[in-house]
């Protein structure tokens, strides 16, 4: 789908259209495709890290804006995470957007891991350098890296109108005060996963997954904040507290032994879904909208559970590249996926948390049980057992990062 323009069409609103875009989702993957969260959402994301990963030197300047001449936009984000039309190539509430607005919008998913994405365009963004995108995606700790070393641009408020639709608790970070520099896209948990079919009595903690009888069928995500989150957690770490490198290196030799031995066959991105369809893994760390989006295709056959130790919570966030040369045309975007009825349309297919309020009540107009479902509007209740890595230190950053890139192979 990278750099291909949808012919604009209008949006269809209503059951019968979410209905059809949700059975589009079994087409798209049958071709392969804190403690105690009594805050809410407040600071969601796996390990924003302000302080984290290089240091803050000269700050490269905001490219000049020409959204006015140039109506066009460049966004990249994840697999899956937007809602998609009947054709399989085609987003609705995106070419509402084009229609409504005239911008084109070139949508990619350009995104498998914060790493891998930042590694290719840090060098452009040191330097300023448009990197090709407008609207980039990343999560909480990744974004609080990019907005530290001055490489994203200030959102200008006057343009963003719904932003006052944002839920309360995600209005104020520490890695960006007052939402200056990003917006929620969508939030998500982080648990464990397994094929239903080949374990029937499922799984309640992350030493499940060490059963001998799993043994190369297991795969971890390569996000350094939720499979260490959920090893430290497992080991009673209050990860949201203040542990130490003792304690994350207690939980790292856990994953080494099992990375080693051959128990987990693969360390991975994105691309874990596609493993346990293929049945090539049948227990995984993953994330909950993940297995919500694969169980339409086959039946509910995973199951998804937060650990009896805890899981962990996390936001992926819109932020505008500071090469951007269309900041104006990527603000206009954000404020179209801040309408509540925009946001609940996105959220009856993505199946991730929705940072939108009134959300919730759009929702019943399009599927009431979705609208009753804690993975998408989670309660009090359910949060409090997930948890938020508390920030890193931009030693801890660098020191944690390169011991858990060692043990993976990377």
């Amino acid at each position: 789908m990278r750099g291909r323009r949808p012919d604009p069409r209008p949006l269809t609103r209503g059951g019968g259209a979410l209905a059809r875009a949700q059975l589009v989702r079994r087409q798209v993957l049958r071709g392969g495709a804190a403690a105690g969260l009594g805050l809410g959402l407040a600071a969601c994301g796996t390990g924003g890290t302000p302080s984290g990963g290089g240091s803050a030197g000269a700050r490269p300047s905001p490219a000049q804006d020409v959204s006015a001449e140039d109506p066009t936009l460049n966004w990249a984000n994840w697999t899956l995470y937007l809602d998609l039309a009947e054709d399989g190539e085609t987003y609705p509430s995106l070419e509402a957007f084009q229609e409504q607005t005239g911008i084109a919008v070139t949508y990619s998913e350009d995104i498998d891991s914060n790493d891998s994405f930042y590694g290719r365009v840090q060098g452009q963004l040191a330097n300023g350098d448009d990197i090709g995108q407008d609207v980039v995606v990343l999560t909480d700790w990744m974004a609080g890296r990019m907005i530290r070393l001055g490489y994203t641009q200030e959102l200008d408020e006057a343009n963003l109108p719904n932003k006052t639709n944002m839920l309360a608790n995600l209005q104020d970070i520490d890695f960006d005060p007052g939402r200056a520099h990003s917006l929620p896209w969508q939030s998500g948990f982080s648990g464990i996963a397994w094929n239903k079919d080949e374990l029937p009595d499922g799984l309640t903690s992350v030493s499940d997954l060490w059963r001998p009888e799993l043994k190369g069928r297991v795969e971890v995500l390569d996000e350094m904040r939720d499979t260490m989150g959920l090893l430290l957690l497992e080991q009673g770490v209050d990860v949201s507290g203040d542990w130490s490198a003792d304690d994350f290196g207690a939980a790292l030799e856990v994953l080494e032994e099992q990375v080693s031995s051959g128990q987990i066959r693969q360390v991975v991105g994105n691309s874990y879904k596609e493993d346990l369809v293929s049945g090539d893994a049948i227990a995984c760390v993953g994330w909950s909208g993940d297995i919500t989006q694969i169980n339409f295709e086959n039946g509910d056959r995973w199951g998804f559970a937060i650990p009896d130790a805890g899981g962990m919570l996390w936001t992926d966030n819109m932020m505008v590249p500071v090469g951007s040369p269309r900041k104006t045309n990527a603000e206009t975007l954000m404020n179209y996926y801040y309408d509540p009825e925009v946001a609940a349309q996105v959220a009856a297919w993505v199946n991730y948390v929705c940072p939108v309020e009134g959300a919730q009540e759009a929702m019943v107009a399009i599927d009431p049980e979705l609208a009753e479902n804690p993975f998408i509007f989670p309660t009090e209740e359910f949060l409090s057992n997930v948890y938020v890595t508390r920030s890193l230190t931009a030693a801890e950053e660098s020191d944690f990062s390169a011991q858990f890139q060692e043990v993976i192979g990377r």
